[in-house]
């Protein structure tokens, strides 16, 4: 089943959550600029986030764990069902040659079963969450941040209960031919109910209606229902044996009929029903509300001269601009550099070169920071270059990534964040740097600042090298 919408949204929500760290007068720029050069008016969520992932260089279609770990629990659900399944059929199927097997417990086993069903479609549809305590719990565990698919969860444990519902079934009927095929099954009805043969008949022409023209050997005549009927004291007449078999394709058939079945229906009716809440979701979401306004809204200038936007703050000496230091590694942010990187920061012999964030997973971006690690443990002064783009607002994953590198970097790291331009030979307008200057001083980190690169800089540190 594609997850699409529900990709979408959470792609959404991520992007806007991202967002909030960021100044309102460069999203309003931003997300202008992107209306205004949008081909044939195409400014909806998918277009708007296609755009900032090929600004930052991700990848589009990653896969989301918040959906991978739905996807397990789907998986868990069904898995049960299907032994389950297996289990209650045998239960229900158990002949030792004692007695026989009741119909009546059968039939009220699937009407328990298409109750159970339609009580799942109801939970989903009324924003109930009978498995919620479990869900929390395995998403605090998970390290899960609250958003907004926690709205989803009715919708999502639906089909999931569903999905372990229809794989129940499948389980229970191949069980039953399974069995019809091995064994020798003994089929009776009995209850305590002043009920003759005539009413259970009857009862027996009404279940049988969906398929009365299909099959009609599966449709118990009134000679099966009177020669099967058994009493706790009786005993059974000799010239009924040979038909108590007779009655297996009417289980077969019902079976289908009202456990398969419901829960087939019930199964795509829970997707659609997901797609359609995802979609309500993401029409009234907050952050499409401010885009859809900074899109269609002019940007003013006000020409403030402290327009943090058009000018470097005036920030203490941490967050001032900083020679970069003499690195023994250097690691590139989202492709910073590509093609064309600065001869200085080149991999060479007393300088590793290393890559992270971007299109690299979180595994990869966990072991540029143990290379570094490496390379920094036999360095006096240990410092680390991190290139990024000039022209792209920092975003929350890089923050992610220096909280980690920090809690596993020696304690006295410097870490110089150098924004590139687009030409990596000139330096970055003010107005790109300003907005690294304001992301370094954020993080309230004595041991991180914000350098630059220049041609002349360069060329100064080779001469001082031949020196």
């Amino acid at each position: 089943m594609s997850e699409h919408p529900l990709t979408l949204l959470l792609e959404f929500d991520d992007q806007v959550r991202r967002d909030q760290h960021q100044a309102p007068a460069f999203l309003h720029r931003r997300d202008r600029k992107f209306a205004l050069d949008a081909r044939d008016g195409a400014t909806g969520p998918r277009q708007w986030l296609a755009h900032l992932q090929h600004l930052s260089g991700r990848p589009p279609g990653q896969t989301d764990k918040r959906l991978a770990r739905w996807r397990r629990i789907s998986f868990s659900f069904a898995a049960a069902g299907a032994l389950l399944g297996m289990l209650t059929m045998l239960g229900l199927l158990f002949y030792d040659g004692s007695g026989r097997i009741n119909i009546t417990v059968i039939l009220a086993f699937i009407l328990l079963q298409l109750l159970l069903a339609l009580a799942t479609t109801v939970q989903a549809f009324v924003g109930w969450r009978p498995w919620g305590w479990l869900v929390d719990r395995y998403t605090r565990r998970s390290g899960e941040i609250v958003s907004v698919l926690t709205r989803l969860h009715p919708q999502l444990l639906a089909r999931a209960a569903h999905t372990g519902g229809l794989l129940f079934g499948l389980s229970g009927l191949a069980t039953l031919l399974l069995l019809v095929v091995m064994q020798d099954l003994a089929f009776g009805w009995s209850t305590t109910l002043s009920t003759g043969a005539d009413s259970y008949h009857h009862w027996m022409q009404i279940l049988a209606c969906p398929w009365q023209g299909l099959w009609p050997a599966a449709v118990p005549n009134a000679e099966l229902v009177e020669s099967t009927r058994f009493f706790r004291a009786g005993s059974p007449q000799p010239i009924a044996a040979a038909r108590w078999g007779d009655w297996w394709p009417f289980v077969a058939l019902t079976w289908c009929c009202y456990v398969l079945l419901p829960r087939l229906l019930l199964v795509t009716l829970a997707q659609i029903h997901l797609r359609w809440r995802t979609r309500r979701l993401l029409l009234r979401h907050p952050g499409l509300t401010a885009l859809r306004y900074r899109m269609e809204t002019p940007m003013l200038d006000t020409g403030s001269i402290e327009e943090a936007t058009h000018q470097s703050p005036q920030l203490a000496t941490p967050a001032d601009l900083q020679p970069y230091p003499d690195s023994p590694a250097v690691i590139r942010w989202a492709g910073a550099g590509d093609p064309l990187l600065p001869e200085d920061f080149t991999a060479t012999a007393q300088r590793q070169l290393l890559s992270a964030g971007g299109a690299a997973s979180l595994s990869d971006d966990r072991r540029a920071i143990q290379q570094a690690r490496g390379v920094l443990a036999h360095h006096p002064e240990p410092a680390v270059i991190v290139l990024t783009r000039a022209w792209e607002p920092p975003t929350a994953e890089l923050e992610d990534f220096l909280t980690l590198a920090r809690d596993q970097w020696p304690e006295a790291t410097l870490i110089s964040l150098l924004p590139l331009a687009t030409d990596p030979r000139h330096r970055p307008g003010e107005t790109q740097l300003a907005q690294w200057l304001r992301f370094a001083e954020r993080q309230a980190d004595p041991r991180l600042q914000v350098s630059v690169y220049e041609l002349t800089e360069a060329v100064n540190r080779a001469a001082e090298g031949q020196l």
